[in-house]
């Protein structure tokens, strides 16, 4: 018997094209919304937790808080979502921390995807997570008294402070959840850090009634300048004292200045961990 050889046909790949960073990074932001669809109880740390921390202060707490010129409720508020935004730093850290430990950005690895679209879907995903919780909290208020009481220009501008501090706090969330090896450490670091910084603060009471070494701690604290920025534009409150802290005297300027500063400082923290982090 002989053997015959047969020419051998080569198939030919299809080129394979990259998809710009946009896309990329939309297809990300579009899987981890379908994660909040497929699991609602997601939503909880930004629906039902703040709904709570709503009610208790309004009607538990909110008898014993003086309030000077305002309402309690309509002081209330701001805070309440100035510390919805502060805590996304928490839900991207721990996704991000999860992604990680589970092997799925290893497997984005593997496609020819910019490994930065990762880091923008996941930021952007985590600002619309927590800006489902403003609106859920901004019904909440109004069935309760809060009300709006400027125009429409300076409504916008403060929910538009929310974002941007937001997405500044976001970028910090994405440096510790790159750092993090697991999620019950970044869970653990993360509402350590946060608590101390939502509640020395105006959030949920006047500094005025602190000493005099907390007061000065709370009023330069950004989440104070924040909260106040809201306040003054939604009409919810007086201006600060006379007797304030700089910040409090300018908090738009102050808010806006704060969130560039911490994004300058800790995106490039954020992206260099995470390319060490997926190197390993």
């Amino acid at each position: 018997m002989t053997a015959v050889e047969t020419p051998t046909t080569r198939v030919s790949r299809p080129p394979i094209t990259p998809p710009s960073l946009l896309r990329a990074s939309a297809t990300i932001l579009w899987r981890n919304l379908l994660h909040i669809r497929r699991m609602p109880e997601m939503l909880m740390d930004v629906t039902v937790q703040p709904v709570v921390f709503v009610l208790l202060f309004a009607y538990v707490f909110g008898g014993a808080i003086a309030v000077r010129g305002a309402d309690y409720k309509e002081f209330l508020l701001p805070g309440i979502m100035v510390q919805t935004m502060v805590f996304s730093s928490a839900i991207v850290a721990m996704g991000l921390t999860s992604d990680l430990q589970k092997g799925i950005v290893d497997r984005f690895r593997s496609l020819p995807v910019p490994r930065s679209s990762v880091l923008v879907g996941r930021s952007i995903s985590s600002l619309v997570h927590s800006s489902i919780g403003i609106a859920v909290m901004g019904v909440t208020g109004l069935l309760i008294g809060w009300r709006i009481r400027n125009g429409v220009v300076d409504a916008l501008l403060a929910l538009l402070l929310l974002l941007l501090f937001g997405f500044a706090m976001i970028w910090l969330g994405i440096w510790v959840g790159s750092l993090m090896r697991t999620v019950e450490a970044v869970q653990g670091f993360m509402f350590t850090l946060m608590f101390p910084l939502t509640f020395v603060a105006n959030t949920f009471a006047p500094p005025e009634s602190m000493p005099a070494w907390l007061r000065a701690i709370a009023e330069w604290n950004p989440v104070s300048a924040l909260t106040q920025a809201c306040r003054e534009l939604w009409g919810n409150g007086l201006p600060a004292p006379a007797d304030a802290a700089w910040p409090l005297q300018h908090p738009v300027a102050l808010s806006v200045a704060w969130s560039v500063l911490l994004t300058a400082v800790f995106a490039p923290l954020a992206v260099s961990a995470f390319r060490r982090r997926s190197r390993d």
